[in-house]
């Protein structure tokens, strides 16, 4: 089962949408209000896990007069000012690592309507009148709310957290590791637990970017997995200095004789750049040489949302068998590994964390990155992987997804 479109974040307009009336053309002691019934849309959507934002034209120091007014519903972005509503849409979802058809738009103004939903088609446009009856609609009602949804808003205050992790790693102009080292990001890996399956169902219904095949898992399913001893789900946890975002992924892995394999990996764009789905796969590698369980496989169905996972694949060493890449057809990525000795069972699952500062190779000891050999190859991945044969002759230094993925270069990748 295929999931539905889920809207994951709503951006709001203020005047005559969240606020009624227009802020600049108020008297000068005019007071204004909240919209009562939008303000409590906004509130029950944060309840069932989906973000609020703001996107309106105004200047920005009129939003420390209004926040108050908006007091009970946390906001994960804002974007004022005079640029279309279409760029600040964009730059809300590259600030949040979503794609942009993980936003919905509301706007009472029908010309800023039109302009997103033309700019942008991907994006769920509504006026104030139809978000009201949206909130029915199964994009805006997640089949499970979990604590971890309903907490969302202040996990994306890591849109705050985010940023400052950015501005922290810009400033510190060091190598990625040793800055994920540094802000004390710690990568824990466990079996999941029955009060885990909740999650991991949302986490089959929201992820698109590191997700292999989108399957939906059910709970009753999940229930039957965790209790098969064929399969194990192990999961993901993440933190550092500024903040702890829970759980963020996990497996299915399929244990049966001849080799593993990952029916879904799946995993929380908040891990994007962190280092987390490199420690998953390490650690999934190492565990199958313990056990010498052969080759790990993981199933794929490509599609131009989780490129991301395909490179990440890639660069952990696993090769793809082919496959249509429709977004249709499940391909197989696969590695060989070598078991380790003395055999025996897979060992306990052990928090994974990432190596302390004081282990890691100074900059100094790092080859230059242009010379690599390795840029040559992973140019001919990327456009294998991409469709885009003019990829082969990429620069080193060209930009490729920015931000939003972690990787702005060739060197970056």
């Amino acid at each position: 089962m295929t999931a539905p479109r889920t809207v994951k974040c709503v951006v709001w307009d203020l005047d005559r949408t969240l606020v009624d009336g227009v802020w600049l053309e108020r008297d000068r002691d005019g007071v204004l209000a909240a919209d009562p019934g939008l303000l409590a849309a906004a509130v029950e959507l944060a309840t069932r896990g989906v973000l609020n934002a703001v996107a309106s034209r105004n200047p920005p120091q009129v939003w420390d007069q209004v926040r108050d007014l908006l007091a009970p519903v946390t906001f994960v972005a804002v974007e004022l000012g005079w640029d279309r509503k279409s760029q600040s849409l964009e730059r809300i979802a590259e600030r949040l690592g979503f794609g942009i058809e993980a936003l919905a738009f509301v706007d009472d103004d029908p010309y800023e309507r039109a302009e997103v939903a033309f700019a942008l088609p991907q994006v769920l446009v509504l006026s104030p009148t139809e978000l009201v009856d949206a909130l029915s609609w199964p994009e805006l009602t997640p089949p499970v709310v979990t604590a971890e949804a309903a907490r969302r808003s202040d996990l994306y205050r890591a849109a705050q957290h985010r940023q400052h992790r950015q501005q922290a790693a810009r400033e510190a102009g060091r190598p990625i590791e040793q800055f994920l080292a540094e802000i004390g990001t710690r990568v824990r890996i466990r079996p999941a637990t029955d009060a885990d399956l909740p999650r991991l169902h949302e986490l089959s219904v929201r992820t698109h970017r590191f997700n292999s095949t989108g399957e939906v898992l059910d709970p009753a399913h999940l229930q039957a997995l965790a209790g098969d001893p064929r399969y194990r789900l192990p999961v993901v946890e993440l933190s550092d200095r500024f903040g702890d975002d829970g759980l963020v992924g996990a497996l299915v892995l399929d244990t049966a004789p001849g080799g593993w394999t990952v029916d879904l990996l799946m995993m929380s764009c908040r891990a994007l750049g962190r280092g987390v789905i490199e420690r998953l796969l390490d650690w999934l590698v190492a565990q199958a040489a313990v056990d010498r369980a052969g080759p790990v496989r993981v199933a794929c169905r490509p599609t131009d949302r989780n490129v991301p996972l395909r490179l990440a694949l890639t660069a952990a060493g696993f090769r793809p068998d082919g496959g249509a890449g429709d977004g249709r057809s499940v391909t197989t990525f696969s590695r060989a590994v070598q078991p380790v000795e003395p055999p025996g069972q897979v060992a306990p699952l052990e928090p994974a964390v990432l190596p302390e500062l004081a282990e890691l190779p100074e900059l100094a000891e790092l080859p230059e990155l242009a010379e690599l050999p390795e840029l040559a190859e992973l140019a001919e991945l990327l456009a294998d992987l991409l469709g885009r044969p003019d990829l082969v002759g990429l620069a080193a230094g060209a930009e490729l997804f920015g931000g939003e993925v972690g990787l702005d270069s060739l060197r970056g990748t």
